[in-house]
């Protein structure tokens, strides 16, 4: 399959307008439904990724302005995007930017890129999954001093907290996120989808909830034709499989 790929280009930081939101959003989903598309990456430029939500467009904004907006509420949608959607981070992803990236299925880190939610300094605190998501992925502690400070950290310490897969030279980021997008999309695509749903389980439900829903997404799978032919492959020693997607 193909990789889609959605470059960010919001002169001049690529801060996060809901416009914006909403057109990453849509590109994403427009991906997913396209069968001959297997995975999809977005990045930014060299120096920022997403350095954050456009505050212009918040600042004078009230409660009920953007409650009745649902600002930023596409991005939710992110989540039903079956196909893995890759976030290639080079230079700076903070606040929105840093929430947009870890809302991805995972991040590949250019060794320059810094993620932080700094909201703390602008009066507010984040808003798109900086205090779950962030958490989730670095533990309470450091979590707790980063929205807290607004501090910063760099992409070797964001791998080794578990944020980010691994960290690439910033020049090669791009397309090892595109091979690895490849790599993927050549794969069985609903399997790939299972696959995708059991690992996503695992943040949203006790441990015995999520073996259970991983054995049954297990048995499902031998009720499709990829099954038959990976294994009939795997037997026959057989290193090119031809999926059926099916």
């Amino acid at each position: 399959g193909a990789v889609g790929l959605v470059t960010l280009n919001r002169p001049k930081v690529n801060a996060l307008s809901s416009k914006l939101v909403t057109e990453v959003t849509r590109c994403a989903l427009a991906a997913d439904a396209d069968p001959d598309v297997g995975a999809l990456v977005i990045t930014g430029n060299p120096k920022f990724f997403a350095a954050g939500a456009d505050i212009a467009e918040m600042a004078s904004q009230s409660y009920m302005d953007i409650y009745k907006a649902r600002l930023f509420k596409d991005l939710d949608q992110l989540a039903d995007v079956r196909i893995p959607v890759i976030a290639a981070v080079n230079g700076f992803a903070l606040g929105g930017g840093c929430e947009l990236a870890m809302a991805c299925d995972f991040i590949l880190a250019g060794d320059k890129a810094v993620f932080g939610q700094p909201e703390i300094k602008l009066g507010t605190i984040p808003g798109l999954g900086g205090t779950q998501r962030f958490t989730r992925a670095i533990g309470k502690a450091r979590a707790m001093e980063l929205v807290l400070t607004g501090d910063h950290m760099g992409a070797t310490e964001a791998v080794a907290r578990g944020l980010a897969s691994r960290v690439v030279p910033a020049d090669a980021l791009v397309d090892e996120a595109v091979a690895c997008g490849a790599k993927i999309a050549g794969l069985s695509k609903p399997i790939v989808a299972l696959a995708k749903s059991a690992v996503n389980a695992s943040f949203e439900t006790t441990l015995a909830e999520g073996l259970r829903f991983e054995r049954h997404l297990f048995y499902s799978t031998f009720g499709t034709q990829d099954q038959k032919v990976g294994m009939k492959a795997f037997l026959e020693k057989d290193e090119s499989p031809a999926w059926k997607d099916a």
